[in-house]
């Protein structure tokens, strides 16, 4: 398994790759699976705002296109150029609470390397499932 910093330089390497071109705020994300494979995703924008990618969502559907699923997922880590650490959206932690690992870490991150290690049930402790929809 990666160090932090490891996946961190990991996350900087998706950062580039990002499509900023509207808001200039680049976000990369890595996701370490239990078999080494390392899935990358940066948030890519669109002039109209509601059609932009997240990071984490980039990264955690590629994985799913790839075959895994999320006990395959073995950690996460999401970085930005902010000063402040840069954790998930909204619409991005309803996606990792059914598709990521409960129980794997996340790392929120900013450039410099200051982070949060957190997991998806403590960023959405009450999320909506589908046992939700269950009659």
């Amino acid at each position: 398994m990666l160090s932090f910093l490891e996946l961190l330089s990991e996350a900087k390497k998706a950062r580039e790759k990002a499509y900023a071109k509207y808001s200039s705020f680049k976000v990369g994300a890595v996701i370490e699976c239990k078999d080494g494979k390392l899935i990358y995703g940066a948030n890519i924008e669109n002039a109209s705002y509601g059609l932009s990618m997240c990071a984490e969502r980039n990264a955690i559907f590629q994985g799913y296109l790839l075959g895994y699923k999320k006990e395959d997922y073995l950690q996460l880590c999401i970085v930005s150029d902010s000063n402040d650490i840069t954790s998930p959206c909204g619409a991005c932690r309803q996606v990792l609470s059914e598709l990521f690992n409960e129980e794997a870490p996340i790392y929120c991150a900013n450039i410099q390397g200051k982070y949060l290690k957190t997991n998806i049930k403590e960023l959405l402790p009450y999320s909506f499932s589908g046992e939700n929809l269950k009659k």
